[in-house]
């Protein structure tokens, strides 16, 4: 239990409790108008709390045991039936980011991830693809938006992805809550849809980064020029682009290119120290007639592997290679927001099927990543990191903020009475299987 020994530790090491509690209430208070009664915003604060904790695992029951809610009815409620909507609290997560990591040469960063699932009756689920896995799977693949920033990077959308095989079967839309005039959609038109929202926004930003998927859709780099922003996007070594010598592979560029073409500069700092390549870059031929800015190949080499690899680029002004370089470096932070959403605040570990429920988990998810992510950037601000340390970390903060603002003692009767419950839900599970056979 929290106690006054404990506060002076606290207060011997810096930590401002007062400030991490008003931070978080500025999180709530972003999205109360958006919950206007008393008892849905109650329960959104309560799973927000619960996906910033410690838990293992997160989802209604472990939620509402750990808040000391006596059953996850009202967590259940909230994101199945309750009278909100996902995507205003998706333009005021957008919001929050920007007020306090906005730049003007900010990069957004898109790209995928998946969720392997079992059965076929969640949303979007299916045989396919995922990096996640690494191969085929039965998943749930959604595209995400990631604003990366000097002082931070966050989520500020996300778009669940629908094979054809669930948009050309309205019977199976419909059971999931799929609204009826959802048309299926490519990756990279998702993108672009969620880059032309954040314009239309005012998000202040220079730059979008992305792998090969998104690099190679030509519509979808004609919508970031078409909004001013230049882009550094992967491409497969086949892809062909037009030079003018004419058209030709990039992976046939490296040999017409002369060894002083290639500079050594790093990508970024990593976790072992900075990503050090040579790189080198060709001018090429615009995509369309009138195409204004300058039109690139980038190449990056593994000197110590030999590997390259490839990026269209596009800026709409003359730039120095240092800039790419630095973009290409930067697309790797939305890996980073998968990895901080997926093992601290759970955005993947939903158990729900709908449509609505899943962007409403995955909507309050993300704004739990973007209070750690943004307080974090603020304790760094407001306390030097003394020496010998490294500096505080989303990872660290959240397992901080935990152990000093969430954890409450549980009493014996309160676990006895999850136990009931946990065993009695399942009894009722057990019973309408064993019915089921009996009726087959």
């Amino acid at each position: 239990m929290w106690n006054n020994r404990d506060a002076a530790v606290a207060a011997a090491h810096s930590v401002d409790l007062d400030r991490w509690q008003e931070a978080f209430s500025e999180v709530i208070d972003r999205i109360g108008s958006r919950l206007t009664r008393y008892e849905p915003l109650r329960h959104a604060t309560g799973l927000i709390q619960g996906l910033v904790s410690g838990l293992d695992r997160k989802n209604c029951w472990t939620i509402a045991e750990h808040r000391g809610q006596a059953t996850p009815d009202g967590l259940q409620h909230l994101l199945a039936r309750a009278k909100w909507d996902a995507d205003a609290v998706r333009d005021d997560l957008r919001g929050y980011v920007v007020d306090h990591f906005g730049d003007s040469e900010a990069i957004l960063v898109v790209d995928e991830t998946g969720d392997v699932k079992k059965g076929v009756r969640s949303v979007g689920v299916q045989r396919q693809y995922t990096g996640t896995a690494g191969r085929i799977e039965n998943a749930q693949v959604a595209v995400y938006l990631t604003y990366a920033a000097p002082r931070g990077h966050a989520f500020i959308d996300r778009t669940l992805y629908l094979p054809k095989s669930w948009t050309s079967d309205p019977a199976h839309c419909a059971a999931a809550g799929i609204p009826a005039d959802t048309e299926f959609a490519t990756k990279p038109s998702l993108a672009a849809a969620m880059i032309t929202r954040a314009v239309d926004a005012g998000v202040p930003a220079a730059w979008v980064a992305g792998d090969e998927v998104y690099g190679a859709d030509p519509r979808l780099r004609a919508t970031i020029r078409g909004h001013g922003l230049g882009y550094v996007l992967q491409v497969a070594a086949n892809r062909r682009v037009s030079t003018a010598a004419g058209p030709i592979r990039v992976d046939q560029l490296p040999a017409l290119l002369p060894s002083w073409a290639w500079q050594r500069r790093s990508a970024g700092a990593g976790s072992k120290g900075h990503r050090f390549y040579s790189w080198a870059w060709i001018a090429i031929q615009p995509e369309h007639t009138g195409d204004a800015g300058e039109h690139h190949v980038l190449i990056r080499r593994n000197d110590t592997t030999g590997e390259l690899a490839y990026h269209r680029c596009y800026s709409p002004r003359p730039v120095p290679l240092s800039t790419p370089v630095k973009v290409a470096g930067q697309r790797w932070r939305i890996e980073e927001s998968f990895q901080a959403a997926k093992t601290l605040t759970g955005i993947d570990q939903h158990q729900v099927r709908r449509w609505t429920s899943w962007h409403r988990w995955t909507t309050l998810a993300m704004l739990a990543h973007a209070f750690l992510a943004v307080t974090t950037a603020g304790e760094r601000d407001q306390t030097p990191t003394p020496t010998g340390l490294i500096e505080l970390t989303v990872n660290e903060f959240r397992k901080l903020f935990d152990a000093l603002l969430l954890t409450a003692g549980r009493t014996v009767h309160a676990l006895l009475a999850w136990s009931r419950w946990r065993r009695r839900h399942q009894a009722r599970a057990r019973a309408c299987h064993y019915k089921r056979r009996e009726n087959q």
